[in-house]
C-alpha cells in the first residue's frame, strides 16, 4: 500500500507542475543601465557619500566606482522610451503607388556659364606688333583687347586617354605561390652547389689556357730604378815628399782584394754620410 501511496502522489505533483515561464526580449537583452542617482544608493554601496551629495555626482566618469560584481555604471543620461535613435526620413515620393503609376526624372540643372581664361598669348603678340612694350602700355592694350580662349581650343589642347584594349585587366598582379616542393627538396642548395662547381671549373680552365710570358724585357723606368750614379772623388793630399813612400802596414791578403774594397766604398758613397763617406760615426 504505501507504494500505491507515492505514486499517487508523484501523478498529482506531475499535474500540478505549471508550464515554463517565456522570458522578454527586455529580460534577455536588458537596456543599457541608467546613471545613478541619489535614490538609487544604498548604505554599504561603493558610491555612498557623507555630506551633501547630488545627482550630478554620479554622472562624473572620474568620481564614480563600480560596485563589487556588477559592471560600471554609465554616467551618460540616455533619453526616454518614445526616443527613436538614428535619421528619421520623411518620405516625399509616395511610396510604392507612385513608383508604380509614374516614374519621376530628375532635371538637368542649369549650368553657369564659366569664365573663359584669357589669352595672354595672342594678346602679348598683338602689343608687340603695335608697338607696345611697356607694362602701362600693355595694360591698355589688354583693356581693349580682352581676347578669351574658347572652349574648342581647350579641348585641342587636352590630351585624349590613351586606348587601351577592351580585354585588359586593371590592378596588382597576384603574387605567385611559394614553390613548397623545391623548399622541401633544397632545389635551391642543389642549384647554388651547381653554379660553384661551374665557376670554380671555368676559373680552372682559364688558369690552364693563360698565356705564360716569356723573358721580361727591362723598360726605362725599371733601368733608371736600378741605375747609381758614378761619385767623382778627387785623390787624398799627401806630402811631397811621402808621395813615393809605399804603404808599411798592408791590411789586404792581394792587391785583387784591396782594389775590390775600394770599389764597394766608391760605390756606397752615394749612400753614406759623413765627412770621410764612411758613415754616421766615423770621425776624420
Amino acid at each position: 500500500m504505501p507504494e500505491a501511496r507515492s505514486s499517487c502522489q508523484d501523478l498529482t505533483g506531475w499535474k500540478k507542475k505549471k508550464p515554463p515561464v517565456r522570458r522578454t526580449v527586455s529580460q534577455i537583452c536588458p537596456p543599457p543601465r541608467r546613471p545613478l542617482t541619489v535614490a538609487d544608493i544604498r548604505p554599504g554601496m561603493e558610491n555612498e557619500r557623507l555630506g551633501v551629495v547630488r545627482d550630478s555626482m554620479f554622472q562624473n566618469p572620474l568620481i564614480v566606482k563600480a560596485e563589487l560584481g556588477k559592471p560600471r555604471e554609465r554616467s551618460c543620461s540616455l533619453p526616454g522610451i518614445n526616443f527613436n535613435y538614428g535619421l528619421y526620413t520623411r518620405g516625399l515620393d509616395g511610396g510604392v503607388p507612385e513608383a508604380i503609376g509614374h516614374w519621376n526624372v530628375f532635371k538637368q540643372q542649369p549650368t553657369c556659364p564659366h569664365e573663359l581664361t584669357r589669352n595672354y598669348i595672342a594678346m602679348n603678340r598683338g602689343a608687340v606688333k603695335a608697338g607696345l612694350v611697356t607694362a602701362r602700355e600693355n595694360l591698355h592694350y589688354r583693356q581693349l583687347n580682352d581676347i578669351r580662349i574658347s572652349d574648342q581650343d581647350d579641348r585641342r589642347l587636352k590630351k585624349e586617354p590613351p586606348s587601351l584594349p577592351p580585354n585588359m585587366t586593371f590592378g596588382i598582379r597576384s603574387r605567385p605561390s611559394t614553390p613548397f616542393f623545391d623548399l622541401l627538396q633544397h632545389r635551391y642548395q642543389q642549384l647554388w652547389v651547381q653554379e660553384q662547381k661551374a665557376t670554380q671549373k671555368a676559373i680552372k680552365l682559364e688558369k690552364k689556357h693563360k698565356v705564360i710570358l716569356g723573358k721580361l724585357y727591362e723598360t726605362r723606368s725599371s733601368q733608371l730604378r736600378k741605375y747609381k750614379p758614378p761619385v767623382g772623388l778627387d785623390a787624398l793630399w799627401h806630402m811631397p815628399h811621402f808621395q813615393k813612400v809605399g804603404p808599411h802596414l798592408a791590411t789586404f791578403p792581394t792587391e785583387a782584394d784591396r782594389q775590390r774594397a775600394f770599389k764597394a766604398h766608391r760605390e756606397e758613397c752615394a749612400v753614406r754620410q759623413g765627412t770621410l763617406r764612411m758613415g754616421n760615426y766615423t770621425h776624420p
